[in-house]
């Protein structure tokens, strides 16, 4: 049995992949911002595993003061969290601006997920893995974007960036951990699956959600990803692939990490 934290659990892809793990066996840190809803989705869980351990933590994404708070709470209450799942996503919001004075998009999808993941890699073993939610949605990344001293107009245009951002890191960190472990990857987890963003963000019904949360199954505790680290998977393709060509170029990737690095000591 593995302890699994799963980030955006309380509806969409997150809470499918969170039932299936705990029908399977595992416990399961479920994340989500609403209190309510949260409840609602460890009940689910709970039941699809027939008793399964659920564990709730409570945070806001974008407010980075959170997400450090959050890891900081993860780390003195648990001794191991195997898997680490940085699912949490956000696409099209009235409001797009942190108090941070960052993008929300590139808060929640880039900067959280790397800010969580580097807290909690005390407690993740080399055994571990961290698996983060990319996208097929990839664009070549604004520094100046990403760091809140432009702002994007257009919803995609912010969720791609903020998208290809995360892929950029993921391989990066996955590459230095490769021989060390945990294992770190990124995972497009297919196109406009029925999930509440696509329906919000697209205006369309979207496929069968199963498409997203198997892989994201496979990726945690499955045996293709055991040596996956670095590698981007296109869930669409059904297969790894070398993803946006910004991601193969280091110096591209280094100014990108720089410039979360930046954020982070800004605002914490």
């Amino acid at each position: 049995m593995k302890t699994i934290l799963i980030t955006g659990a309380t509806d969409g892809i997150g809470l499918a992949a969170a039932e299936l793990l705990a029908a399977e066996g595992h416990a399961l840190i479920l994340h989500g911002r609403n209190p309510k809803k949260l409840e609602a989705a460890s009940a689910a869980v709970a039941g699809a595993g027939q008793g399964a351990v659920v564990h709730q933590s409570l945070a806001d994404l974008s407010d980075l003061k959170a997400v450090e708070a959050m890891a900081n709470d993860l780390s003195a209450r648990f001794q191991q969290i195997d898997v680490v799942i940085n699912n949490a996503g956000i696409f099209q919001t009235p409001v797009t601006r942190t108090d941070d004075g960052l993008d929300i998009r590139f808060a929640v999808n880039t900067i959280a997920p790397y800010l969580l993941a580097q807290r909690l890699m005390t407690v993740v073993p080399a055994s571990g893995r961290i698996i983060n939610l990319s996208s097929a949605a990839q664009a070549p990344v604004s520094l100046s974007a990403l760091v809140g001293e432009e702002e994007l107009a257009e919803d995609f245009q912010a969720y791609a960036q903020s998208k290809l951002a995360l892929t950029m890191w993921s391989r990066a960190w996955g590459q230095s951990h490769a021989s060390s472990g945990p294992m770190i990857c990124s995972v497009n987890p297919g196109s406009l699956l029925a999930t509440k963003m696509v329906k919000e963000g697209f205006g369309v019904a979207g496929s069968d959600i199963s498409i997203g949360s198997g892989i994201l199954r496979e990726a945690a505790v499955g045996d293709a990803f055991a040596d996956a680290s670095g590698k981007y998977f296109d869930n669409d393709a059904k297969e790894f692939a070398p993803g946006h060509d910004d991601v193969m170029d280091s110096q591209k990737t280094e100014a990108v990490i720089a410039a979360i690095d930046s954020v982070i000591a800004r605002v914490l």
